[in-house]
């Protein structure tokens, strides 16, 4: 039985950019998105409870966002990333 990290491709067994990967990089994308929601929602923001929502959301990014950096620089030092 073959790994998780191969596949079929047009008849031949090929090893697969690990999805692993794919998913921190959505994640990095996914705190992009965070950041950018949070500073837009800081800045329309018509109360303090928004302010403290959109200050949660871009504390949680960069925290996220750290994690995910080091993961990929973990994946990159192990030769595991492109």
């Amino acid at each position: 039985m073959l790994s998780k990290r191969f596949c079929r491709i047009a008849g031949n067994w090929t090893k697969v950019l690990k999805r692993s990967n794919e998913n921190i990089k959505t994640t990095l994308n996914l705190v992009q998105s965070m950041i950018l929601l949070a500073e837009k929602g800081d800045a329309e923001r018509e109360d303090i409870g928004c302010g403290i929502l959109y200050g949660i959301i871009r504390d949680a990014a960069y925290k996220i966002k750290k994690l995910a950096e080091s993961e990929r620089e973990a994946h990159v030092k192990k030769g595991k990333w492109p």
